[in-house]
């Protein structure tokens, strides 16, 4: 089977990977990631993809679109459902097409590994994908290895991300830090007044 792998990062990629090889599947890893922010994360997750791949002897193909215009644009409307309107969506349908204009018999991706992803909506975008393009969906829940991928990839010293892609994402990260620093500035601002 020829498949087209899409690949959010390269610790999310190494289970996966690891157990398509199992399957005697070889997969060609695609980075198609225009939800990444800042830039210089961009570049880190990509670059870190690269020598992984290398690292590993696997074909990769890296489609460029930093892409935070167009990311703006798609999800300012509905910041709370980003994720499986625009974020999944625009990936997935990049991919299947991808795929499907290059031969490949199949397509799946990384986002199944992740515990914090939505699985369901990113199973029912593919599925869509795959029909649109008439090109398979390999389905497989990648959930199982997160753990055991998550800890190779820091015994490789690979870069690990702190948050899933996007700027909104890295405002969740910080959401309670940020909810504390409120509370205080408010309490010493209360002490200030008197």
């Amino acid at each position: 089977m020829k498949l087209l792998l899409h690949t959010c990062c390269a610790p999310c990629s190494v289970y996966c990977i690891d157990s398509l090889r199992e399957e005697g599947i070889e997969p060609t890893v695609y980075w198609y990631n225009p939800n990444i922010h800042p830039y210089m994360e961009y570049k880190s997750r990509r670059d870190c993809l690269k020598e992984y791949t290398k690292s590993i002897g696997i074909e990769a193909i890296f489609e460029e679109d930093y892409g935070l215009d167009e990311f703006c644009k798609n999800v300012v409307g509905d910041l709370q459902n980003r994720c499986k309107n625009y974020c999944y969506r625009v990936r997935l349908e990049q991919v299947a097409k991808y795929a499907k204009d290059n031969g490949y018999d199949a397509f799946s991706t990384t986002l199944l590994v992740s515990i914090y992803q939505n699985h369901e909506a990113i199973i029912e975008i593919a599925n869509e994908m795959a029909e649109k393009y008439g090109v398979k969906f390999l389905y497989r829940d990648f959930r199982v290895g997160f753990r055991e991928g998550q800890a190779k990839a820091r015994e490789l010293g690979l870069y690990m991300q702190k948050y899933c892609g996007c700027v909104f994402s890295e405002e969740d990260r910080y959401s309670k830090q940020i909810k504390r620093d409120l509370e205080k500035t408010k309490t010493e601002f209360k002490k200030h007044l008197g």
